[in-house]
């Protein structure tokens, strides 16, 4: 007689968090990213900043106050805040510990502060740090991309270079050379972290149930 064959155990999924200098490409290395894997959940963070042209409340930020926004870190409801440039931005704890507790895998693209947080209040959080080829590419992005004042980027640029060597500190290291395969470096991270050992503990438990143990 045949066994009833095992269900699948969901584990416990991960936090990935991904940073990068401005212009380093994360925003269109995530956005690549999440559309290659659906099943990845994106942390919509909070900010005060206005919205910019095609955002949506919701879907690319909670756009709020910046009195409301410091209730709620009164509330200790962010799992890590920072102020980039002049703006509030901050990992709202609830929704993340949800999707985490239902075993989906969650990205928090987020800066060097926020990493930081993170990993003191989740060490086993996977982190990856995107940099540019070089000093004279980022300039080269950050200028064509029409976004930006000379004064900005000026700005973005002196930022880089206090961001650029904190990298050790990161699990991982993506240099965005070529988007194509910065892009499989990253899918190849989020599927070695799903293996992980504490990430497989409750389906490991059950299989050695079937051999006794």
């Amino acid at each position: 007689m045949m066994k009833k064959a095992l269900k699948p155990v969901r584990g416990r999924g991960s936090v990935l968090v991904i940073s990068a200098p401005s212009g380093s490409g994360k925003s269109t290395l995530v956005k690549r990213l999440m559309a290659s894997m659906p099943d990845l959940a994106f942390s919509v963070s909070h900010t005060t900043r206005l919205p910019r042209q095609g955002e949506k409340d919701g879907r690319d930020y909670f756009f709020v106050s910046r009195p409301e926004f410091k209730r709620l870190v009164t509330a200790e409801d962010f799992i890590e805040w920072a102020n980039v440039y002049g703006h509030l931005y901050g990992t709202s704890r609830g929704p993340l510990e949800g999707a985490l507790a239902a075993g989906r895998d969650v990205l928090l693209d987020i800066d060097v502060q926020g990493h930081q947080q993170v990993k003191e209040r989740l060490p086993e959080a996977i982190s990856v740090f995107v940099m540019p080829p070089s000093y004279e590419e980022l300039k080269r992005r950050l200028t064509r991309r029409h976004s930006d004042s000379p004064r900005d980027i000026k700005l973005r640029l002196a930022t880089a270079r206090r961001e650029i060597p904190h990298w050790p500190e990161y699990d991982y290291l993506v240099v965005n050379d070529r988007l194509s395969s910065a892009t499989q470096a990253l899918q190849a991270i989020v599927r070695a972290g799903r293996v992980r050992r504490q990430n497989q503990a409750e389906r490991a438990r059950e299989i050695c149930r079937t051999f006794g143990g």
